[in-house]
């Protein structure tokens, strides 16, 4: 332990207490999740006997993934805007007025001494009733677009955590830290080989292996390229892990049935597992997906979100692309370019090897450890 951790380590919590209490609010997809956890173990490794608890949106990914990580989360009774339905939106008055109340007897129960808002429509009634009462509260913003809640508690915020520059346009320049995105340990210290990774997931170590993810919530136009092309795998000498997301999960899974080439689920708890078992990945490029990219230093073939806040997954990937650490299709052109672009690359033992020495300059190591240390001095001057 560093002298600056045994120091932040011994201080009290700003109300007294031995022990910090932090609420961390927010979620809805994996780059709001894992994120969050991230931060939370590292704030616990500096100081183990904080107390955390979690607040998310009843039916969102959170009220799952946070207790498999060790830690207790409590569901708010509310839901984000609906563009596409305006019929779906009438009850949010009602859903906000409510989430506010079970806010405020949350707080009144645990009694934090900060609050942590990583995104997501479940943070804003949180970090808002925390402002109220002036108890600190800490933002990361992953993307280099920020999220509407993020942008509305930021002038209000004790400090802002963002993955890269050029964010003043979103909160006061004043209370910006850079610090990157923080990943999720498993796969920050991941020691899976190759070959338990390959097993794991039942597949032959003999053949190159293509790992598929559009994200928690999966992507469309790469399962629909997958799908079609399936059969055409075996022939190749290829196999493929895919994790389709929920919202059409078991159709991909019948199409795959009894494909020995083929482990396909709707999501990939083990993703360090998955990333060692991959020659070549198929991904989104959001803020989240690259910055683990980075870190496993994988061959990576990006098909960005079109409908991203101002195409920012499009600049995620040109990023990367400009560096000659990753591929890129347009979402438009993945049904004519994915699969060739990707079964080239798989091929091509000089490129991949070009790829992962790239991405592997880009990856930030620290992120959430920087987090922790900025959040403990905030509250301990």
């Amino acid at each position: 332990m560093t002298d600056l951790n045994k120091n932040i380590s011994s201080r009290k919590s700003p109300s007294g207490a031995s022990s910090l209490r932090i609420i961390v609010a927010g979620g809805g997809t994996g780059g709001h999740i894992f994120p969050a956890i991230a931060i939370a173990n590292a704030i616990k490794q500096t100081r183990p006997d904080t107390q955390f608890l979690f607040v998310g949106a009843k039916g969102k990914m959170e009220i799952d993934k946070v207790p498999q990580a060790g830690y207790k989360i409590e569901g708010l009774d509310i839901a984000g805007f609906e563009r596409g339905s305006l019929i779906k939106n009438i009850s949010l008055p009602y859903k906000l007025v409510k989430s506010f109340i079970q806010v405020s007897n949350i707080f009144k129960r645990f009694k934090p001494d900060a609050v942590i808002g990583v995104g997501g429509y479940s943070s804003f009634p949180v970090l808002r009733y925390a402002q109220r009462k002036g108890i600190p509260t800490f933002i990361h913003e992953s993307n280099s677009f920020a999220g509407k809640s993020n942008i509305l508690l930021g002038k209000n915020a004790t400090k802002i955590f963002v993955a890269g520059e050029r964010m003043e346009k979103f909160f006061p320049a004043d209370k910006i830290v850079i610090t990157g995105n923080p990943v999720r340990k498993s796969i920050m210290e991941s020691t899976a080989s190759k070959a338990a990774a390959l097993s794991f997931f039942g597949l032959d170590p003999n053949k190159k292996t293509i790992l598929a993810v559009g994200g928690s919530l999966g992507a469309r136009s790469i399962n629909k390229v997958l799908a079609r092309h399936i059969s055409e795998l075996g022939p190749l000498n290829l196999q493929l892990i895919w994790q389709t997301g929920k919202t059409t999960a078991d159709l991909y899974i019948q199409a795959s049935k009894n494909n020995p080439c083929v482990w396909v689920g709707d999501f990939i708890q083990e993703m360090d597992k998955a990333y060692a078992a991959a020659d070549v990945v198929i991904s989104r490029s959001g803020a989240m997906a690259v910055a683990e990219l980075c870190i496993a230093k994988k061959a990576v073939v990006f098909v960005p979100f079109p409908f991203a806040a101002e195409d920012h997954q499009t600049a995620n990937a040109k990023h990367l692309v400009n560096r000659n650490a990753a591929l890129m299709v347009k979402d438009e052109e993945a049904q004519a370019k994915l699969f060739p672009t990707v079964t080239n690359l798989i091929f091509n033992d000089k490129k991949i090897r070009a790829l992962e020495h790239n991405i592997a300059k880009l990856a930030v190591t620290d992120a959430a450890d920087m987090i922790a240390i900025k959040i403990l001095n905030a509250l301990n001057p």
